[in-house]
């Protein structure tokens, strides 16, 4: 009985334990879904308020009309640099400041756009000409901020593959090289094989005795008649 009690014991803590990792995964799991889904939804609503602000653009005339002309140059220039930047952060670590940086921005422009966007309900166009200039000003600002920044690391991943492509090239021209070594390996073999080639005349000669060779046939014939 004791034995079966531990047993069961054991069993129950397992199943408690396997219970409670499978609660923490979907916990992880539907909060992870979560931020997805609230991610596509920030990224579909900004799509939408881009296009409307470039309808407006268009459609309004006079102040309000570059209002949202500046408010659309704003978010296209910061949107650009971030997918720039988070396209080189895979192979650049470095580029991790920049985006730091652009977060910063990203909170200057959104102030910036509140204000913007509370200028277009402004009834009394006076104050909003009066008003346009410093906040185009302020936006010009931050635009030129984060096109520097996305032209210094474009910069910086075209000169990286740039580098990287001579690199390469000379271990291509360095195994080229080594492919063609057969070149000087045959010319090294037919160079050897030349001395081996000028023998025929000793070759042929091995047929010949050795007293024909030195002269003496006709004292090695006496010489075998005395012996006889």
């Amino acid at each position: 009985m004791d034995v079966l009690g531990v047993v069961l014991g054991l069993a129950l803590l397992f199943g408690v334990g396997l219970l409670v990792m499978l609660g923490v995964g979907a916990v992880k799991l539907g909060k992870a879904a979560a931020a997805k889904i609230s991610q596509e939804e920030a990224k579909a609503r900004r799509a939408f308020e881009n296009t409307a602000l470039k309808a407006k653009s268009f459609a309004k005339p006079g102040a309000h009309g570059q209002i949202s002309t500046v408010r659309l140059a704003l978010r296209s220039s910061l949107d650009s640099t971030r997918k720039v930047l988070a396209a080189g952060l895979a192979e650049d670590s470095q580029l991790a400041e920049s985006l730091q940086l652009l977060t910063r921005l990203d909170a200057h422009a959104a102030e910036l756009d509140g204000e913007l966007r509370a200028l277009e309900f402004e009834p009394e166009a006076g104050r909003v000409a009066g008003k346009l200039p410093e906040l185009r000003e302020r936006a010009d600002r931050i635009t030129h901020a984060a096109e520097s920044m996305r032209w210094a690391a474009q910069d910086r991943m075209q000169r990286f593959a740039d580098d990287e492509l001579a690199r390469l090239a000379e271990e291509c021209e360095s195994e080229a090289g080594a492919l063609r070594h057969w070149d000087s390996a045959s010319s090294s073999a037919s160079a050897s094989s030349a001395p081996q080639a000028e023998r025929p005349g000793i070759a042929a000669k091995r047929g010949v005795s050795a007293e024909e060779l030195l002269g003496l046939t006709d004292l090695a014939q006496r010489l075998r008649k005395r012996s006889a």
